[in-house]
């Protein structure tokens, strides 16, 4: 078996294999006492004419491992016969070489002396495995036009020729072509530098062979390519990392946040009723207390009273962390707030607002009066005569931002859009009607006289019936007067629970429900919202007469006039009276 084969003899060579012709060259040694090739006994192989080959055509696939059939044993002359290979669609080899006298067979795997290779014995007589005999027909396949040339020794071999390709216009060049595109160049649109033309690339040597062809790069067009792809990487990779830890910040990062106590700066945050953490965080973001929402509202969820922030104002620092922003607005000191309590008067709130704004005495309650049409009123409260203040109720009791460089009107309107926002959430023109009362604003001011002498819900109901009872047409025990002494006390700017017969007599302001009939000509404070809310649902148990026995904190009710006769003996009793 031969390297070439798993047959057991020698196999015809495809023409393309690289070591074609070398068999017994150089590796066998001569036999027969023959002389080695190449020594001075080698006779000259002989020459051939040469055949211009024909276009190589592509096989069919083929086993490289099947069993190829052997020679015939015999051959009694150089070449083969002609016959159809089996396995190649291939032209065959068609025609013999020139006739030539046949030589004499050596069987020594050498060549004889006239350049031929002998062939090699055989051991018996092998079938023809192309069913075409190869002995007696004398063809020589060598000697056909088609046929590759036969094999010559090493030493006589030359360069196989390589016909010269005639260069075409739409030939492909393997080489990598150089770019010229402005792009990459530099150039305009319009320059182009003429590449070395094709012929200086092609060899002049002999053989009309072609040589390695190369042409010299220009290194600096490619370099600046290379630069140019480089910077765009760079910006590409850039953008998508700040993107990425752009959106890692935002979702998983931690919020910015200041450090510290902040500065020596002050500023005051107003904060609305109902505003929740991330309300809050922006408005202590836009004064620059802290750095950013998301900061803040996590400080708030992570302090156990964070949720305890009440509305306000408060006078924080700049540049404060979120942390301690948190801890100074749950500090009380921290709180600019004015809280209105339940029954207080105007008069009471006018002095607040100018002592907190820093403003003279008198300053807001002039502005009140100057501007009352203004301040925000509903329409069913303009327009009343003999009204002391046009504002009174409509200070509703809350808490309200009130800090030094505000407006004293503008802590007014706020005050009088909550009450009027308050007083809006019921038909107060239909529940007066039920009441037998003139509108909403008599309505307003029976709350703000229960709110004035009641002290606890449950007096807030019996003195709202006993309101309604002094009003009755019927009522003969007085006559359809009030007979209130808070509603003296606010026509007076006092507090007294004293006062005289022949004070109350003489005075005729219309407030002194000990002179005139029927309510006051508005409210006497502003009233909470319990109060309203026994104004608008009094008991119906027929009270008609009550004494503050302690005269500060228990209220005692009556029906007639002979119980209220014995109430007022326990209050002089203990008055000293």
């Amino acid at each position: 078996m031969t390297e070439y084969g798993r047959g057991a003899g020698s196999e015809p060579w495809h023409p393309e294999d690289p070591l074609y012709g070398d068999q017994g060259w150089g590796a066998q040694q001569a036999a027969s006492g023959q002389a080695p090739y190449g020594g001075p006994e080698q006779q000259p192989q002989q020459q051939y004419q040469q055949q211009p080959q024909q276009p190589y055509y592509p096989q069919q696939p083929q086993d490289p491992y099947a069993p190829q059939p052997q020679y015939a044993e015999q051959q009694a002359q150089q070449g083969y016969a002609e016959q159809p290979q089996q396995g190649y669609p291939q032209q065959q080899y068609a025609e013999q070489y020139a006739a030539q006298p046949a030589q004499p067979q050596q069987f020594n795997g050498g060549w004889d002396s006239t350049g031929q290779q002998a062939a090699m014995p055989y051991a018996g007589q092998q079938p023809d495995p192309y069913n075409n005999g190869y002995a007696g027909e004398g063809n020589d396949l060598y000697g056909t036009p088609e046929a590759y040339p036969p094999p010559q020794p090493p030493g006589q071999r030359q360069a196989p020729t390589v016909p010269e390709v005639p260069e075409q216009g739409g030939e492909w060049d393997a080489e990598p072509q150089e770019e010229n595109h402005p792009f990459f160049t530099g150039a305009d649109d319009g320059e182009r530098e003429d590449d070395e033309p094709r012929e200086s690339r092609r060899s002049k040597g002999g053989g009309g062979g072609r040589d390695r062809r190369g042409k010299t790069k220009k290194k600096g067009k490619s370099g600046r390519a290379c630069l140019v792809l480089a910077v765009i990487f760079a910006v590409g990779v850039g953008g998508v990392g700040y993107v990425g830890y752009d959106f890692y910040q935002k979702k998983f990062g931690a919020a910015p946040d200041y450090a510290g106590e902040g500065t020596s700066e002050t500023v005051t945050v107003e904060i609305p009723t109902g505003a929740g953490g991330s309300e809050i965080g922006q408005l202590l973001k836009q004064a620059g207390v802290v750095k950013s929402i998301d900061a803040f509202v996590q400080a708030q969820n992570d302090d156990p009273k964070g949720k305890t922030i009440q509305a306000g104002a408060y006078t924080m620092k700049k540049g404060m962390s979120a942390a301690n922003a948190v801890k100074l607005m749950l500090n009380p000191s921290s709180r600019n707030s004015l809280i209105i309590p339940e029954g207080k008067r105007n008069s009471w709130v006018y002095g607040e607002i100018d002592t907190r704004l820093g403003l003279p005495a008198g300053t807001t309650k002039d502005i009140a009066l100057k501007k009352a049409g203004s301040m925000g009123l509903p329409d069913w409260a303009k327009g009343h005569k003999n009204v002391k203040d046009p504002l009174e109720g409509f200070l509703y009791p809350a808490s309200y931002p009130v800090a030094k460089g505000m407006k004293p009107e503008d802590v007014l309107k706020k005050m009088v859009n909550r009450a009027s926002s308050e007083y809006g959430k019921q038909d107060l023109a239909a529940e007066a009607k039920k009441l037998n009362l003139d509108g909403p604003w008599q309505l307003i001011t029976v709350a703000s006289l229960v709110q004035a002498e009641g002290k606890t819900h449950d007096d807030f109901r019996k003195m709202a019936e006993v309101v309604y009872n002094r009003l009755k047409p019927d009522n003969t025990q007085t006559n359809q007067k009030l007979q209130f002494d808070s509603a003296y006390n606010y026509l007076t700017g006092k507090s007294n629970i004293k006062i005289g017969l022949s004070e109350i007599n003489s005075n005729q302001d219309p407030y002194n429900t000990y002179k005139w009939r029927g309510l006051t000509p508005g409210p006497i404070g502003n009233p909470g919202t319990e109060a309203l809310a026994a104004a608008l649902d009094p008991t119906k148990d027929g009270w008609m007469y009550f004494v503050a026995t302690d005269g500060q904190h228990k209220t005692e009710f009556a029906k007639t006039l002979a119980e209220f006769n014995k109430l007022k003996e326990e209050f002089n009793a203990q008055s000293g009276q």
